[in-house]
């Protein structure tokens, strides 16, 4: 920290030793600020912060010594070096004034030199402080970023690897069934046809047979069996649409970016999420609104885009189940619990916009300005890791080029809009609703 750059209050009650102690830090090329007293320097360092204080001990009104008392215990001025200077030279003078946070002290009288070189290296010792410091928070940030990185990589991959096993397992014999209820039907209309001509040829078939068609119920069977195998079929596509959404929601990201439907992500988010949605004991189901715009595909990581919308919709359903807790059903039911998703291009044509807001417990300016935190979690022990938002925003900033953002007021809702910006180059396809 150069001379020219630095600026030295110093604060003495004697008119002598501030001209000598002003005069000698002027020649060496420093700023120099003075104050008469405690109180006067306390006012000073409200309007400008000094890089190094020389503090008289013995002043009137507060003395040196609670002067740095309060230094050290104010935020804004606790790193500020200080340098008391005093007639006393006993030890016990010298020990409570470096146990109060003091980097030094020089003696009076004053020998013009050693003030220099002291103040010189502190200002020195300073600036190393302070590009250690720096550096330390680079190094911590770009930690943070590998750690959630390798994180989110160990997830998503042990994701893919158990869907891809829980599909391929899933798939087998679900075709199995898929190919052999269409047979199936056709066999059991071949018997009714049979069952049709025997009647047809015997219509008096005996009274045990009879009985036997009274006990079973034919002509029910007739009508319900088909439905019964119409319900088998929509049963099958449904586990075959669930395991295209796993699928979809987990798929391999290569080593480039692809052209993505952002609605089929969130879609199979939100299939994935069903069981979560239905109602329960506490709470009627939860509604999910599609508003789905006119928006073009988007060159993207679509598995890790999908670990975001996971993340979002996860929390959203989280805050709705806490701003269940304590009301009645009728209250409930008078505000119900929504979940809305809406997409747009945005007019400027350079992004697509994702907001996915629910009218849950929201959360407070505090909650906001730390939700995308490393570690950062609202939530109780054992239920929350503080990575998600977290993952999620490096996800869509540094992954993507794109912004997350956060609208909330307690008991208002929280808003989360992503920002995904749209390769201008790539023949991209609208998707509509």
């Amino acid at each position: 920290m150069s001379p020219a750059l630095s600026l030295i209050l110093i604060v003495d009650d004697t008119p002598t030793n501030l001209d000598v102690i002003s005069e000698t830090l002027s020649d060496a090329g420093f700023a120099v600020a003075i104050a008469t007293s405690g109180e006067s320097a306390l006012q000073r360092l409200e309007r400008r912060l000094p890089d190094l204080i020389l503090l008289d001990v013995m002043m009137p009104g507060i003395n040196g010594f609670e002067t740095c008392q309060r230094l050290k215990s104010n935020p804004k001025t606790q790193d500020i070096p200080v340098i008391f200077m005093t007639a006393l030279s006993d030890t016990d003078t010298k020990v409570q004034a470096l146990s109060l946070g003091a980097v030094d002290y020089v003696t009076k009288p004053f020998q013009e030199k050693e003030v220099l070189a002291r103040v010189k290296t502190h200002l020195q010792l300073r600036r190393l402080t302070q590009v250690l410091e720096h550096e330390v928070a680079l190094k911590t940030a770009e930690f943070q970023a590998a750690q959630l990185q390798l994180i989110q990589s160990e997830k998503m991959s042990a994701l893919g690897n158990l869907i891809a096993g829980v599909a391929h397992e899933i798939n087998n014999p679900v075709g199995f069934l898929r190919g052999n209820i269409q047979p199936a039907l056709d066999y059991i209309n071949d018997l009714f046809r049979l069952i049709d001509l025997y009647q047809a040829k015997f219509p008096y078939p005996g009274e045990e047979i009879e009985e036997e068609i009274a006990v079973i119920d034919l002509k029910y069977i007739r009508e319900d069996l088909p439905k019964l195998i119409g319900s088998m079929t929509q049963g099958v596509d449904r586990i075959c649409n669930i395991s295209t959404s796993l699928r979809t929601f987990s798929r391999s990201d290569s080593d480039r970016p692809i052209l993505y439907n952002l609605h089929e992500g969130l879609d199979s988010t939100i299939l994935i999420l069903k069981h979560r949605l239905k109602a329960n004991e506490l709470r009627p189901a939860i509604e999910v609104i599609a508003l789905y715009g006119n928006i073009p595909q988007v060159e993207c990581y679509a598995g890790q885009l999908n670990q975001v919308f996971m993340n979002i919709l996860a929390n959203a359903i989280d805050a709705l189940e806490e701003s269940n807790q304590g009301k009645s059903i009728a209250e409930i039911q008078a505000h119900p619990n929504q979940i809305t998703l809406k997409t747009e291009l945005e007019s400027n044509g350079q992004s697509v916009a994702i907001r996915i807001q629910d009218n849950g417990i929201g959360m407070t300016q505090e909650v906001k300005q730390k939700i995308f935190q490393h570690l950062y979690t609202t939530k109780s022990i054992g239920k929350g890791t503080g990575l998600g938002l977290a993952i999620a925003q490096a996800i869509v900033v540094e992954k993507h080029g794109g912004t997350l953002e956060v609208d909330s007021q307690p008991q208002q809702g929280a808003e989360f809009i992503i920002r995904i910006p749209v390769k201008t180059n790539c023949d991209s396809t609208a998707v509509g609703f």
